[in-house]
């Protein structure tokens, strides 16, 4: 539960009211003003001179102008400090995240203890790399590498600490891997290649955000309790030397390969079957499966196999309708973030504002009381500048935690993914199928006929023998097709209660942080006006 300790909160209100006279002190310092100007609840307020308001505006002024949503921390910190009960909310929360086992930035109740087994990944240090280029575009051949370094407790890894050097290349070779090794898993989406990457590689904001999208990335990929453990993992988060990239599966190279081996292809070799076609290059297999696909959409008559699971089909339907409802709330988590941004930028301006009307009073006072009001005019600012520091971190903590929901509104691309999977595997089980009934189809109509010429009888039972063994082979090659599409199966419906598991704890998560960072930066917003009000308050009662 989330709770205020009001006992804590008296003992540091009655710290802060001893420490007070200190820390204005010390603020006015920073601010080149004299220390009663931010004391008036004790004191009358003293003769201000122009140079002295005009430096502090001026300081003031240079601190709003160049950071409306940000103000500096030697102002803050002996406002703040010693921590309120909002700090002790977010200790709290904290000590729970890692209680809970939370690394690598999701948290996950059924991970291994910290202390047993745990994998951490961290991308960093981004270095170009030039190589030679016949190209006319200046630094078109270069690229950036960047330094993964991973600690580890996993005994499938050899040794607990390591790092390498990695191109994004090979991240996208990576992916391509575990898409062929993984089938049916719900695999985390890797970062998009950007279609003016190499322009934009002379911008290095561009690789910031390519090395934080690689770092998410692996961390992800660390966290799936199947993929964490990988073979594909470890080579490429051990192996020191460069990786071979991908094959090429251009459409050229399929349709070649295609022409050499169709004369030879006279069914499917069993071990070859549970792949996917369009990745093993293989023009036959795809033109029979593309047909097989048309015939479902189009055919006159029913396919021979037919999925029928119910409970799939509404699991699939339930999934669209969740991707629609994360997609209404992501838009809305943009809207809360644009707004609180807004009142920072807004809390900025209008600290400038005052700043400038602080000027104006002071070059025009003439009396005490436009003296005291400019006092309680730069109280003003500095609360404003405060307050518009505030939302600006408070909007930092709000997208911190509801980017999860981004990153549950890409998972369901990965789920369609794994269910593509189920579906490839399922048309692989019906082209079969189709051509075992055409193969079989065959034998019967040579065996209801006759041949009168001469040798052709026994040409006719040589054709049969050879469809038979051609039945057999493609009847081992269902069964294997078969049992893939089951494996797929039941690895989608264990990825989805997996995912289920997550989604309830990353949520928990994800509104707790976002209510501890509410309330605890409310309490602080309100802590700094009630302070200016404090200091106005005793400027007006000592006005006639």
């Amino acid at each position: 539960m989330i709770g205020y300790d009001q006992d804590s909160t008296t003992d540091q209100d009655s710290t802060t009211d001893q420490d007070s006279q200190s820390q204005m002190e010390d603020l006015s310092s920073h601010d080149h003003l004299p220390s009663s100007s931010l004391n008036g609840a004790f004191q009358s307020p003293p003769e201000i001179s122009t140079t002295a308001i005009n430096e502090a505006s001026t300081e003031t002024l240079a601190q709003l102008n160049d950071n409306r949503i940000q103000s500096t921390s030697v102002l803050l910190d002996p406002f703040l400090d010693p921590p309120s009960c909002a700090d002790a909310m977010y200790d709290s929360f904290d000590a729970d995240a890692e209680a809970s086992g939370e690394i690598n930035g999701f948290n996950r109740s059924n991970s291994s203890s910290l202390d047993s087994e745990y994998i951490y990944i961290s991308v960093w240090d981004p270095q170009k790399v030039s190589e030679p280029s016949n190209l006319l575009v200046p630094g078109s051949g270069s690229y950036y590498t960047y330094l993964i370094t991973t600690r580890t407790k996993f005994p499938e890894f050899d040794g607990t600490e390591f790092s390498v050097r990695r191109r994004f290349r090979e991240v996208v070779n990576l992916s391509e891997r575990l898409s062929e090794a993984f089938r049916g898993y719900i695999i985390p989406l890797r970062p998009d290649k950007s279609i003016m990457e190499r322009q934009m590689m002379q911008n290095d904001e561009f690789v910031e955000q390519r090395r934080i999208a690689i770092e998410k990335y692996l961390k992800k990929l660390a966290n799936h309790p199947v993929i964490q453990k990988s073979d594909e993992l470890k080579v490429f988060l051990q192996v020191e030397r460069k990786l071979p990239l991908a094959m090429t599966t251009d459409v050229a190279s399929r349709m070649l390969d295609g022409v050499v081996k169709l004369p030879g292809q006279s069914a499917i070799s069993p071990e070859e079957v549970v792949q996917p076609a369009k990745n093993r290059r293989d023009m036959f297999r795809l033109i029979k499966e593309l047909r097989q696909a048309v015939a479902n959409n189009w055919g006159s008559t029913k396919p021979a196999v037919v999925d029928e699971d119910q409970e799939f089909l509404e699991k699939k339907q339930k999934l669209n309708d969740l991707e629609l409802q994360l997609s209404n709330v992501s838009q809305e988590a943009e809207m809360l973030v644009k707004a609180q941004q807004d009142i920072s930028e807004t809390m900025g301006e209008l600290g400038f504002a005052f700043v400038m009307l602080t000027k104006n009073e002071v070059e025009e006072a003439l009396y005490e009381f436009q003296r005291t009001r400019a006092t309680d005019m730069k109280t003003f600012a500095m609360a404003t500048a405060k307050a518009s520091r505030l939302y600006r971190e408070l909007n930092s903590q709000t997208v911190k935690h509801l980017d999860k929901l981004h990153d549950y509104l890409g998972m369901m691309l990965a789920i369609d993914n794994a269910f593509t999977d189920r579906s490839n595997a399922f048309l692989t089980v019906q082209t079969v199928e189709s051509e075992l009934s055409s193969l079989k189809s065959q034998v019967q109509k040579l065996e209801g006929a006759s041949f009168k010429l001469f040798g052709g009888e026994r040409s006719r039972m040589h054709k049969i023998e050879e469809l038979k063994e051609t039945i057999k082979a493609t009847e081992d090659a269902k069964c294997c097709a078969t049992k893939e599409y089951e494996r797929i199966k039941e690895i989608n419906r264990s990825e989805l209660a997996r995912l289920d598991r997550e989604r309830r704890a990353d949520f928990l998560s994800m509104l707790k942080g976002f209510v501890a960072n509410q309330a605890g930066y409310a309490e602080k917003m309100a802590s700094v006006w009630e302070k200016a009000a404090d200091e106005t308050k005793g400027n007006e009662n000592g006005v006639n």
